[in-house]
């Protein structure tokens, strides 16, 4: 039997003429969806904007190592991987930029993620002088139970290898990243617990839902 051309599955690097649908498409899922972006109800409701995000999503597309995946002869973007580079330094800069948002939200959210990230000297740790990192995968929920979320993960590590790549990072927030992460061979090397990450007054910063109980940084050496 021949495959339906409008349930034909796609893979391209994410170029500019893509970047507004890349866009359009985590706003209509990865935003709200995400644990700690829930958590916190960064964004309201699904399609909600939010200034920030995109403008990080655009700065990682710019640097050519994001994947799409689309749909049928429509050619809709059902599922992204957006990977970046990381140099050293580059946590410095973003936590002075992260000073200036307007958005406490948001300040929470990456404040975790940076003060995580801080602790490992990963450059040093592995005597690397980049790190290609696995940023955000999201898949429209039209097409989820097809593995794509695998494949975008699988065909992200395949790129970082031909692209010279000795390290591999994604800072996963959510159980099922986690276990995606782990199906292309990412180990956990630092995990918080959101029940244990408190604020002054001993409340719970981040309250995700079940099963979303941690934040994981896991890492891939490649050979």
């Amino acid at each position: 039997m021949g495959t339906n051309n409008n349930d034909a599955i796609s893979f391209a690097i994410i170029t500019e003429d893509r970047f507004s649908d890349v866009i359009s498409h985590l706003r209509a899922n990865f935003f709200f969806d995400e644990p700690l972006n829930r958590a916190v109800g960064l964004c309201p409701h699904p399609g909600a904007p939010h200034a920030e995000l995109e403008s990080m999503s655009l700065s990682t597309m710019k640097q050519g190592l994001s994947l799409m995946a689309t749909l049928g002869e429509e050619d809709r973007v059902v599922g992204v991987a957006l990977n970046g580079v990381t140099r050293p330094g580059d946590l410095e800069v973003a936590e002075r930029q992260l000073a200036h948002s307007p958005d406490p939200k948001f300040r929470r959210i990456f404040g975790l993620l940076n003060d995580a990230n801080k602790e490992l000297s990963l450059f040093e740790r592995y005597n690397v002088d980049r790190i290609f990192e696995l940023r955000i995968v999201s898949v429209d929920s039209i097409v989820r139970g097809r593995g794509l979320s695998n494949e975008l993960m699988r065909r992200s590590v395949e790129l970082a290898r031909s692209k010279g790549f000795r390290l591999i990072k994604a800072d996963t927030t959510g159980n099922f990243s986690q276990k995606m992460a782990a199906h292309s061979g990412l180990e956990p090397i630092h995990t918080v617990m959101y029940d244990e990450y408190k604020d002054s007054d001993g409340k719970i910063i981040f309250p995700t839902s079940p099963p979303h109980d941690s934040l994981k940084i896991m890492v891939k050496l490649l050979q």
